[in-house]
């Protein structure tokens, strides 16, 4: 009986882990969790995100984002800054999935 607790607790939290970027983009910034900016270039980012097509390629906190319909689907809502002062983190979005990373750890924590 053990050994089955043990092994359904494991797949439950590789499962909750496994997929901890999917985003929801929030209207209000008090909504949010976290405050982005998307900057105009890679050397201003903090992030840089790539958009994957499925739920299922979402990476660990890693810059592969999938955006959900529905907030309660989100792991993580984020709010849209209009000024970069207003932001927790700097995103820029890239074109290739192999791009997406960490630039910057001192915010890292606001997505686990």
């Amino acid at each position: 009986m053990k050994i089955y607790f043990i092994f359904l607790l494991s797949f439950l939290l590789l499962t909750v882990n496994s997929n901890a970027q999917k985003i929801y983009a929030v209207e209000y910034a008090n909504q949010a969790d976290v405050k982005v900016f998307v900057v105009n270039y890679q050397s201003q980012a903090d992030l840089l995100v790539y958009k994957v097509d499925y739920a299922s390629q979402a990476g660990k906190n890693d810059g592969n984002w999938f955006y959900v319909k529905y907030k309660s689907q989100a792991d993580k809502n984020i709010y849209y800054c209009e000024y970069a002062s207003q932001a927790d983190i700097n995103i820029y979005y890239v074109k290739y999935k192999s791009q997406s990373k960490w630039k910057k750890d001192k915010n890292k924590h606001l997505f686990y």
